[in-house]
């Protein structure tokens, strides 16, 4: 994986840059719509590429291991070959997925022991096993073990947590560098950095993950629980270190005035389940604001869903038809919205990029932040 820093936005940390992989390039900042099973949900990957305009979607070490299993995924010849997703993967090692699972898992120096939320059956997740696990899947960009703790951590546990994180990070790194992709493309490793909402230990995860000179680095921690201007504080924190020559990537944030704020603060990449889910539940994001599609107002606006949105679908159904879908629980009215939210997050992610790279970001910005948060 290759990283070009292209641009950086007068009055702000914001960047512009080009990630380049063995299956695409991806221009940065970029948004990452979340396919935790090898599939967005309610979306084609034929919408994916040619109406929202995907670069990179994400798959989930931790599901995909449980099912379909490695074994069918190496068979198929990797997650690509099996999904048909032509484009660069990154995979989340798990490690958030089985912080969740705060009842039925064990950490300890070795792994962490946990049992399925599928059948209850047993499994033991090392730093080296996520790393092989990965291998199989094939994705382009991998992630490190890590352990997320909550938002709401003392300081004693967040130390705790951050020495075994950091234990977990150094061999994972040295098993990726001791093991070969196995389908002929390249793979990156990508470390997190962790510290939960103390500064001091911030900046020691981040020099720690500095230190090893890996491909790209990661954020991780945020958006668990802690208020919403600690998390850019700890962004911010962690990117006064972090080395500028290396892609930058915010785990599981957010809301559109999220991804701005985090861009303006020097990420690069970004993913969340936001705009699927919230989309499944009716809520559309737009460059206007906030639209709850459950409410009485849109029953009869004819109206294109958004005049100016980026998908096709923003101009084929109406308000009001897209009202009608929700409150019959019809299953397209969750597809309209999917595909709708996805695209408004790519379109805002690439117009950031544009802004950057014109010289105007700071003031495009603090406009769109203040027009996407309100309610419509």
């Amino acid at each position: 994986m290759d990283f070009q820093l292209l641009a950086t936005a007068s009055g702000s940390h914001a960047r512009a840059g080009l990630i380049s992989t063995d299956h695409g390039d991806i221009q940065t900042p970029i948004f990452m719509p979340v396919g935790t099973v090898g599939a967005v949900k309610a979306v084609h990957f034929s919408e994916l590429r040619d109406d929202i305009h995907a670069q990179i979607i994400l798959g989930n070490t931790y599901h995909l291991y449980l099912r379909p299993g490695t074994d069918i995924i190496e068979r198929a010849g990797g997650l690509h070959k099996f999904n048909g997703w032509d484009r660069p993967i990154l995979t989340d090692s798990g490690g958030f997925q089985v912080f969740s699972l705060s009842a039925n898992r064990r950490l300890k120096e070795e792994g962490v022991t946990f049992r399925s939320h599928i059948d209850g059956s047993k499994h033991l997740f090392t730093p080296e096993k996520v790393v092989d696990i990965q291998r199989s899947i094939g994705s382009d960009i991998m992630m490190a073990l890590d352990e997320c703790p909550p938002g709401t951590s003392d300081y004693s546990y967040a130390r705790q947590s951050l020495t075994l994180t950091h234990k977990w990070l150094a061999r994972g790194w040295q098993h990726f560098q001791a093991t070969e992709p196995r389908y002929g493309h390249r793979q990156a490793f990508f470390p997190i950095v962790q510290g939960c909402t103390y500064r001091d230990l911030r900046q020691e995860s981040a020099r720690f993950v500095a230190d090893l000179g890996a491909e790209g680095n990661a954020i991780g921690g945020l958006a668990v629980g802690e208020p919403t201007e600690v998390m850019y504080d700890m962004i911010e924190v962690v990117n006064d270190i972090l080395p500028t020559d290396r892609p930058r990537y915010l785990m599981g944030v957010g809301t559109p005035a999220n991804i701005l704020e985090a861009i303006d603060r020097g990420v690069d990449m970004m993913d969340c389940v936001m705009p699927t889910r919230n989309g499944r539940n009716g809520m559309l994001f737009t460059r206007h604001g906030i639209m709850n599609m459950r409410n009485k107002k849109w029953a009869d606006d004819f109206a294109p869903l958004q005049a100016d949105g980026p998908s096709v679908v923003d101009r084929l159904y109406s308000r009001a038809y897209v009202r009608h879908l929700f409150i019959a629980q019809e299953i397209l009215a969750m597809q309209i919205a999917s595909i709708h939210n996805l695209a408004f997050y790519l379109w805002l992610v690439g117009e950031a990029r544009r802004h950057i790279i014109a010289g105007d970001f700071p003031s495009w910005k603090a406009q769109m932040v203040h027009d996407v948060q309100q309610r419509l």
